[in-house]
């Protein structure tokens, strides 16, 4: 019973013993545990301070990142504003010049049209429009200087010479004297009274303005060699018509001779015959035409070649000294009774008057050209 007794106790010592070693394993055991989720807070704790630094610095370049492209944007904002202002200086500016231009293109137009209409005006007025009458001319002799064997051709200059004009209008007078100093006289008067039969005129004395004049030389060249030809129908081909002309050309029997070059447009229906010798030309052109030897007999026209040219043109302003005209004349009576008194009064030296070349009076309501020659109009280029 004692041993029982006293076993008790050890038994129940050693059932705490072990309890409360386990309770202490357990208590490590979390301890442990909480170590390691301690360390492992920290080591999360770390390394999120370490990326909130990270940010931090990444959040501090982004800023500066930021305010440095605002500043870009501003400046680029800037930038723009002064190239669209100056842009619009520019666009200003060309506008304004695009109108100067316009209006100095008006200007140039007008002034464009106006000479246009002035070489119209002198275009019209220096045209000659003559029909020049058949002149015989006698051959004399043949001047040595021109006889070229090497250059074929009748040489001609024909010198034309338009004569100063004036328009006398009804009511007017044209009294040419043989001195100068008569119608300088008679220029002085201010006012003039005519004496007719029955009544007095008074008469306006006023000096000749005339149209200008020309002068200028025709230098006219014909070949002796060279013929033209036309009017041919294009019935055979272009090459097979050179040899056709050629071979028609050639025929004495039809007044040709040796033929040293066609020239041949199908286009226009013409050509050019060049002969070796000279003087074939001449003789084939006199007649006009000429039979060639197409598909058939074919009549085809032949004139000369000539070149001519314009030299020596001259223009001039004539004034004559000698010539007056009288405006303002009333048919008081007839054309040749008014012209007689204003023969007497203009010859009458007590008049200032003097020997009269010429004189035409024109009535009312008429008009005649009157025409001058050189030598009572002093002329000036």
């Amino acid at each position: 019973m004692a041993d029982v007794y006293n076993n008790n106790p050890v038994n129940g010592k050693m059932d705490g013993g072990l309890e409360e070693d386990s309770q202490l394993a357990d208590a490590k055991n979390e301890l442990e545990t909480w170590k390691a989720k301690v360390e492992k807070a920290d080591d999360v704790k770390a390394q999120l301070t370490l990326e909130k630094l990270e940010e931090d610095e990444a959040k501090t370049k982004a800023q500066q990142e930021m305010f440095a492209c605002v500043k870009n944007q501003q400046e680029c904002q800037k930038e723009f504003t002064e190239s669209m202002n100056a842009l619009q200086d520019d666009i200003l500016k060309l506008g304004k010049h695009k109108q100067f231009l316009l209006d100095k293109l008006r200007r140039c137009q007008a002034e464009l049209q106006a000479k246009k209409n002035e070489s119209t005006k002198l275009k019209q007025k220096f045209k000659i429009y003559a029909q020049i009458p058949d002149t015989e001319v006698k051959f004399t002799c043949q001047n040595k200087e021109e006889s070229d064997d090497n250059n074929p051709s009748i040489r001609e200059v024909f010198s034309i010479s338009q004569c100063p004009t004036v328009l006398l209008q009804g009511g007017q007078a044209l009294i040419t004297f043989e001195e100068e100093k008569v119608a300088s006289q008679i220029l002085k008067i201010a006012k003039c009274s005519v004496s007719c039969e029955h009544t007095s005129l008074d008469v306006k004395i006023k000096r000749i303005t005339m149209d200008p004049a020309v002068k200028f030389e025709i230098h006219l060249s014909v070949s002796t060699k060279e013929l033209k030809v036309s009017n041919i129908p294009p019935s055979v081909p272009e090459e097979r018509m050179r040899d056709r002309l050629e071979m028609s050309f050639s025929r004495p029997s039809r007044g040709g001779g040796e033929v040293e070059r066609v020239e041949y447009n199908m286009d226009t229906g013409t050509g050019q015959i060049t002969f070796l010798h000279p003087g074939v030309a001449e003789g084939l052109a006199l007649r006009g035409r000429y039979r060639v030897d197409l598909d058939s007999e074919v009549n085809v026209q032949v004139g000369p070649i000539y070149k001519y040219q314009l030299r020596k043109f001259e223009t001039f302003c004539g004034t004559p000294k000698r010539t007056i005209i009288l405006d303002d004349i009333e048919n008081a009576e007839d054309e040749e009774d008014l012209q007689d008194h204003l023969e007497i009064h203009f010859q009458k030296p007590s008049n200032y008057g003097g020997e009269i070349e010429s004189i035409k009076y024109i009535s009312r309501g008429k008009a005649l050209q009157a025409f001058f020659c050189e030598d009572t109009v002093d002329m000036k280029d």
